[in-house]
């Protein structure tokens, strides 16, 4: 589990802290840092990545846009993508449903919800 490598997308570089520390604490240790979907898609493109943790909201490029990025690209569609945003509006999860995300979070949030959620990732669709 902690050898699968992890591509964490924020904008502030606070959450990338925040969440690279969570990360860390449950065991995962290979990580990759972006601070924006445009920067986060270059990366998938050349990097092996198992998994992306997205924040919603960003400049350039957001999540859901690069969600919709990744879905699309026949090298890239089947990765595992969990979204997270300060969003809890019904709209943004169904938008975010609809663009095939495995996994929805809510900040803030606790390191046992994101260990959930990156579990029911590995699960659904191993």
């Amino acid at each position: 589990m902690g050898d699968l490598r992890i591509l964490v997308v924020d904008d502030f570089n606070t959450m990338q802290r925040i969440i690279g520390n969570i990360l860390h604490e449950i065991g995962y240790t290979k990580l990759v840092f972006a601070n924006d979907g445009e920067k986060a898609f270059k990366i998938l493109l050349k990097e092996k990545i198992d998994l992306v943790i997205s924040d919603w909201s960003m400049p350039h490029m957001t999540g859901i846009e690069l969600l919709r990025k990744v879905r699309v690209d026949p090298g890239l569609a089947h990765m595992k993508f969990i979204m997270v945003t300060a969003e809890g509006e019904k709209t943004r999860i169904i938008e975010a449903v609809n663009g095939k995300v495995d996994q929805y979070i809510i900040k803030p949030f606790s390191a046992d919800t994101l260990k959930e959620k990156i579990n029911a990732v590995f699960k659904e669709g191993s």
